[in-house]
């Protein structure tokens, strides 16, 4: 039997005048939740936090004011999750920091964010915004966040991949959403601190015409397997629900994927588990970290 039925199950426990029993009810909590509304926004909850990541839940996806170039539509807005206590942002592009969600959630909530994700932020009314520099380690909620660069937008310009730990549970997560690691750095973490339980990161290509590279994941997420050594890698950077328009979108063509990782890491025989999430569906993960904090 698992650990989870066990903990699951009624423990009877037999009175000392012998036939009568007490039952004693065990409600089992998975050290970690995870819930994908497409895109890439998220809702992550571990160690008694819950993180909202990149969160695009309501109204169109525009980049630059340009609908006609690419818009992307959502069927039927995301309700809002309560009880929200850090919101992270890994750029500062629309798919990230959407301005229209970041517009209705409470601006007491505190953000971690790139420089331009914190920008936006800013902008916004929130009360309080950490800008999460390349190299840096904040701790906020109960969660140690250690930033490393991560995608490239610009000729110059990096944004921000994070691990997590939380703390009182140790369990560590990798996001990156466009398939950018920060290979030396992330070398000498799991060295240092040993691997990561969870990665968050692209497992399929999108390019435009099939040349210029959007997203890079059947190429990398390999390497980020081998790299961070983890339990369980989900996809993220997916269309979900979400209808996308416009003229760029005819010619934005995708490979890879989910399925074709799992049969490659089959193959490598490193053990880690591959979930593909579905759009709203909550995923409850049994792990055990795979590092003592100290």
């Amino acid at each position: 039997m698992k650990i989870a039925e066990k903990l699951s199950a009624a423990l009877k426990i037999r009175h000392s005048r012998g036939a009568d029993y007490l039952a004693i009810n065990i409600s089992y909590e998975p050290l970690m939740k995870l819930t994908w509304f497409d895109a890439n926004a998220w809702l992550w909850e571990a160690g008694g936090c819950r993180i909202l990541v990149d969160p695009w839940l309501l109204g169109d996806l525009v980049f630059a004011n340009s609908p006609w170039l690419v818009k992307g539509i959502r069927p039927q807005p995301v309700d809002i999750p309560p009880d929200i206590d850090l919101i992270l942002l890994s750029q500062g592009l629309a798919d990230h920091a959407h301005p229209e969600t970041l517009g209705q959630l409470d601006k007491s909530i505190p953000v971690v964010a790139s420089v331009d994700g914190a920008a936006i932020a800013k902008k916004l009314g929130y009360q309080s915004v950490t800008v999460a520099a390349h190299g840096e380690v904040n701790t906020l909620a109960g969660v140690e966040i250690r930033t490393f660069t991560g995608a490239v937008v610009g000729p110059t310009k990096r944004e921000n991949a994070y691990v997590l730990t939380f703390l009182s549970t140790g369990i560590r997560l990798y996001y990156e959403p466009h398939g950018y690691p920060d290979v030396a750095h992330l070398q000498d973490f799991v060295e240092n601190a040993g691997p990561v339980d969870v990665v968050i990161s692209p497992m399929a290509d999108i390019t435009l015409m099939g040349v210029a590279p959007v997203i890079r994941g059947a190429a990398v997420a390999t390497q980020i397997a081998k790299l961070l050594k983890p339990q369980v890698m989900l996809p993220t950077a997916e269309d979900g629900q979400v209808i996308y328009e416009g003229l760029l979108a005819p010619v934005l063509s995708r490979t890879g994927g989910a399925e074709e990782l799992r049969s490659q890491i089959k193959i490598a025989g490193n053990g880690t588990q591959v979930i593909q999430p579905i759009s709203g569906e909550l995923i409850e993960l049994d792990l055990q970290p795979q590092t003592v904090l100290p």
